[in-house]
């Protein structure tokens, strides 16, 4: 497995460039215009979703501190938006833009993951938070784009290292066997081993034994497609796919 760290500069550069696409496409369409990747979702839902989090995450970022904050994300999000929620969100990204610029990445910050509690967590959290749901508001006006492949395989990664060892998968949790996910356009590849709610990150050089594993699927494409897949924007069909095709039901997470 070939493992890809990210780092503050990519993070922030990809925040300043997906922030103001999301904002771009959410001013294009109306407020009540349906988002197809999040069913039950309209564009200023999608609004107020994302500043929401951009304002619950600047208000606890700062303290310094690894335990959780007092103020949850739901308390943050009820809370009526702006009249204009778009320009509120625009106001929030700035917001947090400055704050995350300023920060060191190994300052203490509590965080949901079994992760370090620091700050990289959010700087990179927060980068992908909304190239997510940029890719959502363009998709709304028919016009979504590609992740950019450097911060696309950074995506992936973000996914294995973070979330499935968290436990916030949407899919199964009774799949068994290894997965194998590769970005051909990178040169890239994370072997997953899954057993039930468990789950290990595999290095590409183990030797599978077949009487151990009793079920295995790969999932080929570019970058931006296995992202995109992984949090359930794209179908895996839309990738190469290969063997048991059920077990990557169990790799889908967020919404």
């Amino acid at each position: 497995m070939a493992r890809t760290h990210g780092t503050k500069e990519l993070w922030l550069e990809a925040l300043r460039a997906d922030g103001p696409a999301f904002l771009a496409a959410l001013k294009e369409a109306e407020p009540a215009t349906p988002v197809p990747s999040c069913p039950g979702w309209t564009a200023v839902d999608l609004a107020h979703h994302l500043g929401s989090v951009y304002r619950w995450v600047n208000m606890h970022v700062v303290r310094g501190m690894t335990d959780k904050p007092d103020r949850s994300y739901s308390d943050v999000a009820a809370e009526p938006a702006a009249p204009d929620p778009v320009d509120w969100c625009q106001a929030q990204l700035s917001a947090l833009i400055g704050t995350l610029e300023v920060l060191d990445p190994e300052m203490p910050a509590w965080n949901w993951a079994p992760r370090a509690k620091n700050v990289a967590f959010w700087q990179r959290r927060m980068a992908w938070e909304t190239t997510v749901h940029r890719w959502d508001a363009q998709m709304a006006i028919g016009r979504a784009e590609p992740v950019d492949l450097r911060f696309a395989v950074d995506g992936v990664s973000e996914v294995v290292d973070t979330w499935l060892p968290a436990g916030r998968r949407i899919g199964r949790t009774d799949a068994q066997g290894v997965v194998a996910l590769q970005a051909t356009d990178a040169d890239q590849a994370w072997h997953l081993r899954l057993r039930g709610e468990g789950f290990a990150l595999l290095d590409t050089d183990t030797i599978f034994d077949d009487d151990d594993v009793p079920a295995r699927a790969l999932a080929a494409g570019s970058a931006s497609d296995v992202m995109l897949a992984l949090w359930g924007r794209v179908a895996f069909d839309a990738l190469d796919v290969s063997g048991d095709e059920t077990l990557l039901d169990a790799l889908r997470v967020g919404r």
